[in-house]
């Protein structure tokens, strides 16, 4: 890779933590964003887990793409892989992303494990809303992060549809019990 580019489709869109030349929005193709990793930690507990997203395969994602400089290459390389490498739950994928602008190009990207025992699974939209619903972690509440994430996807103009779906019906049962 000439260029060094990093793809995020979650928090990484909006809080990067490393540094970056540029930044633009972007689509990875043959992936799709999904509520699909256990969270044990932070949005649930081992008896109640949360869901945070992974990066899963089938469809196509839109995210951003932040392109490195050479001399942060490896800075930003290390930061990633400390926040996104912890469980191995992930694995750090070269994927082909179009930006926007149609330029194809080659970038660093988180993809769930499919083996791993933190993998939910694709679940429904109501399996999903049932889960965070009652999840909550060291980092609070697994709604609290869902609706944060649609938020900012929206800041951004990306819709995700099942996700938004997922906020909603979680929002119908909090206003239901009351």
């Amino acid at each position: 890779m000439d260029e060094f580019w990093v793809f995020g489709y979650g928090s990484l869109m909006w809080n990067p933590g490393f540094a970056f030349a540029e930044k633009s929005p972007a689509r990875a193709f043959g992936f799709r964003r999904s509520l699909c990793v256990w969270s044990h930690v932070h949005r649930g507990t081992p008896d109640h887990p949360g869901l945070v997203l992974g990066l899963d395969r089938g469809g196509s994602c839109r995210g951003v793409a932040f392109r490195v400089e050479p001399q942060n290459r490896d800075d930003a390389l290390d930061y990633l892989r400390r926040r996104e490498l912890v469980t191995n739950v992930y694995r750090e994928r070269v994927l082909p992303v179009t930006l926007d602008k149609g330029q194809r190009i080659k970038a660093i990207g988180y993809v769930v494990d499919r083996d791993h025992l933190q993998y939910a699974g694709a679940l429904s939209v109501e399996e999903a809303a049932a889960i965070v619903g009652r999840s909550l972690g060291q980092s609070g509440p697994n709604n609290a992060y869902v609706f944060n994430t649609i938020a900012h996807l929206k800041q951004m103009g990306i819709r995700d549809p099942w996700l938004e779906a997922v906020g909603s019906a979680v929002a119908e049962e909090l206003q239901a019990a009351g």
